[in-house]
């Protein structure tokens, strides 16, 4: 990596750690440079302003959860409802070792973002809500391929898949709100469950 690129990177890393483990509005760009080791003549060198380097952190985040969580979840060499269930149990190991070495639980990232920023910001709303869409898409994937072989044939996929999402985003708040990543590992497995019948079943 080049010089320039290593201290965008750091400037990255820097503004992801503080905004997961903060928030946005307490990482400043005075603390992100801080804790990079840059000048702020840096920063906007490779991010005209905050607002760029939080849509390039939530593409980062996204990179990361693709490969070590949606995609491995997701590999086709289980049957279908098996894949939840490896989602759950990623995303709880996931959860549980990030509350070990921040000392808190510290929830989703996308999640986060958007709560703190969708009536705030509509860039950043539309990219989280972009990345929300694109996991929902993994979700209706997998159920379509069960539909096509009738085990859920009556199903309305797009449906189901958003209202998984929105019970796995509620558990990790809640697990988030109580500090406690069994909440994940215990209430996870219902997502499964969640069945929405086409209109015309």
């Amino acid at each position: 990596m080049t010089a320039a690129g290593d201290t965008r990177q750091r400037i990255l890393e820097s503004a992801r750690d503080l905004i997961y483990s903060q928030s946005y509005a307490d990482a400043g760009v005075a603390a992100i440079c801080e804790r990079a080791g840059v000048r702020k003549g840096s920063f906007y060198h490779f991010f005209p302003s905050k607002r760029e380097l939080t849509l390039a952190v939530l593409d980062d985040f996204r990179t990361d959860l693709e490969t070590e969580l949606w995609g491995r979840a997701f590999a086709p060499d289980a049957p279908v409802l098996e894949r939840f269930e490896r989602f759950v149990e990623i995303l709880y190991r996931q959860q549980k070792a990030v509350a070990e070495e921040a000392g808190r639980l510290l929830g989703c990232p996308f999640g986060n973002l958007g709560v703190e920023l969708a009536t705030r910001d509509e860039v950043i709303r539309q990219k989280v809500d972009g990345i929300f869409r694109d996991l929902e898409a993994y979700f209706r994937e997998a159920l379509e391929v069960s539909a096509a072989a009738d085990e859920l044939k009556q199903v309305d996929t797009a449906a189901t898949a958003e209202a998984m999402l929105a019970f796995l985003e509620g558990i990790l708040l809640m697990a988030k709100t109580r500090n406690d990543p069994e909440i994940i590992r215990r209430l996870g497995p219902a997502v499964g469950d969640i069945l929405i019948l086409a209109e015309d079943s």
